[in-house]
């Protein structure tokens, strides 16, 4: 890519953040996509979780896009920011302590608790690779589900999670009329993971990672260590998830066990794979509209125009979580590449071609390889 496309990439990315920064100072309404006017509670409540979720998607892009490690527990890491921090503001800080240095000494402290947690668990998952990879890392967060749900040590608060203490958070975090600033803290952290996600894909480290996905044993042969590399990649996604972690409790005020299960991980999976595998602005696409949908479709559920529809129709739009999953099984099917998919062969001039597609060119490409060696072999 030149110069000149960078600066203007880099440009329009720029734009496009002060835009999503003056949103709660603008009165712009989007029917059937969000709640209401951008300046609303509601409507900064579900933009600051959409945004917090493609921070988390930008994470396991690091993982899955980067890396092409599919781990099943990439939620443990989020889950430990959000109960990290509830758990040290409630609980290890002293309640005389003013709020602003509370949470300071609390975000430091989750980080030094994501980064040893993120590490250990890489150094043990790494040492195996493919399904046995995945396995590992499902089992090491299927414990910490196990530990939130039975409340540990009286920390978790068990099935009904853990809130933070309001006392120990500034003020203009708290409350409704506040939505504004946990809008904005949403949309900071969703810049900085994407920028430290591009920091490390154009790091030496991104490039050996990314060298290994390939072909691991070349770059073993190379003299580099792909175990190191992707431990490096781990740790550092582990890190970026616990921090969108971080804002999604201050933003709910608490957090529950179904931030540390399996199946938050194959949502995140479904969404990058939504937005396009290897594509960093795709997590973030994926993220948004998956939770656009997800929000959305709650509500056609509850709508009461859905009982009145044959049970054929009434029964999958009652599900959400059906519609959803065939809008995945659609675009796997027919957009492999997913949203960033399209817009990447449209721009380089490629036909966009489904997986269907695309497997019936490799059988015939293959039906008339052996049609060829059987001609040779006759003659």
């Amino acid at each position: 890519m030149t110069n000149r496309a960078t600066l203007i990439k880099s440009g329009l990315a720029a734009l496009l953040v002060v835009f999503a920064a003056l949103l709660p100072r603008l009165n712009i309404s989007v029917p059937g996509v969000l709640p209401g006017p951008t300046y609303t509670p509601g409507t900064l409540q579900v933009l600051a979780y959409a945004f917090l979720i493609a921070a988390l998607a930008l994470s396991y892009h690091l993982v899955f896009g980067l890396a092409g490690l599919l781990s099943f527990g990439h939620a443990l890491f989020f889950g430990a920011g959000a109960y990290g921090l509830a758990m040290i503001l409630k609980q290890l800080l002293p309640a005389e302590m003013s709020s602003g240095t509370a949470l300071l000494i609390a975000i430091g402290l989750t980080l030094v608790f994501a980064f040893i947690l993120a590490s250990a668990v890489g150094a043990l998952a790494l040492r195996v690779s493919g399904i046995t990879f995945a396995m590992v890392t499902l089992a090491c967060a299927q414990a910490m589900n196990v530990l939130v749900r039975r409340n540990t040590g009286g920390l978790t608060g068990g099935e009904e999670g853990v809130s933070i203490t309001s006392s120990m958070v500034p003020s203009f975090l708290i409350g409704v009329r506040n939505s504004a600033n946990l809008y904005w803290i949403a949309l900071a952290i969703l810049v900085v993971v994407y920028l430290a996600t591009l920091w490390v894909e154009r790091s030496r480290v991104g490039h050996v990672a990314a060298a290994a996905r390939e072909n691991e044993l070349r770059v073993r042969v190379l003299g580099l260590r792909p175990y190191t590399v992707r431990l490096f990649v781990f740790t550092a996604a582990g890190m970026l998830a616990a921090i969108a972690g971080m804002g999604m409790v201050l933003l709910q005020s608490g957090t529950t066990p179904r931030v540390t299960s399996a199946d938050f991980t194959l949502t995140i999976l479904v969404i990058v794979v939504l937005g396009g595998v290897g594509f960093r602005w795709g997590a973030i696409v994926g993220g948004l509209v998956y939770t656009l949908l997800d929000k959305r479709l709650s509500d056609l559920a509850s709508a009461s125009f859905i009982d009145s529809l044959p049970s054929v129709l009434r029964i999958p739009l009652s599900e959400p979580v059906f519609i959803l999953g065939m809008v995945f099984v659609l675009v796997v099917m027919f957009v492999p590449g997913g949203i960033a998919g399209i817009t990447d062969r449209v721009r380089r001039g490629a036909p966009v071609t489904s997986s269907l597609e695309e497997a019936g060119e490799l059988s015939a490409d293959t039906g008339a390889g052996e049609q060829e060696e059987s001609v040779h072999e006759r003659s």
